[in-house]
């Protein structure tokens, strides 16, 4: 586990920008099943591929016409329940810190493992996402 006041920027990095932060298996169940229509859902890190490029391209994807309705994040290291539930639902990819699902009706549609976004751009992912925006949300 880290230090609240270590993760608490980086947490914030995202909820600042919108997202539901889950700490619970509980919550996560609850807003995959009850998102609606679409949701995306970032497993977040201490790690600096995360800081470099993921969170500044899941932000920069959310200019994009089309987006996700629901915005949710677990933090890898910190809510390990929580990131472990949501886990569960991101079968069949093996766990990931950091990672992006979509939803799209409670069903994972699109998903970004640590190995697509550490040797991306933040833009590089935020096309990727804008891309799977346009064709599920």
């Amino acid at each position: 586990m880290y230090p609240p006041d270590l993760v608490k920027p980086m947490k914030e990095d995202l909820t600042n920008a919108g997202f539901n932060e889950l700490t619970t298996p509980s919550e996560v169940d609850e807003i995959i099943e009850n998102s609606g229509d679409s949701l995306l859902l970032v497993v977040n890190s201490v790690c600096g591929c995360a800081a470099g490029n993921m969170r500044p391209g899941v932000k920069l994807s959310l200019n994009n016409e089309k987006k996700p309705i629901t915005l949710a994040t677990v933090f890898a290291g910190v809510d390990g329940e929580a990131v472990a539930q949501a886990r569960k639902h991101f079968l069949p990819y093996p766990p990931s810190s950091p990672s992006i699902a979509l939803f799209k009706d409670g069903k994972l549609v699109h998903f970004l493992e640590r190995h697509h976004i550490e040797g991306g751009t933040a833009q590089m992912i935020a096309e990727n996402l804008s891309e799977a925006y346009n064709q599920y949300c």
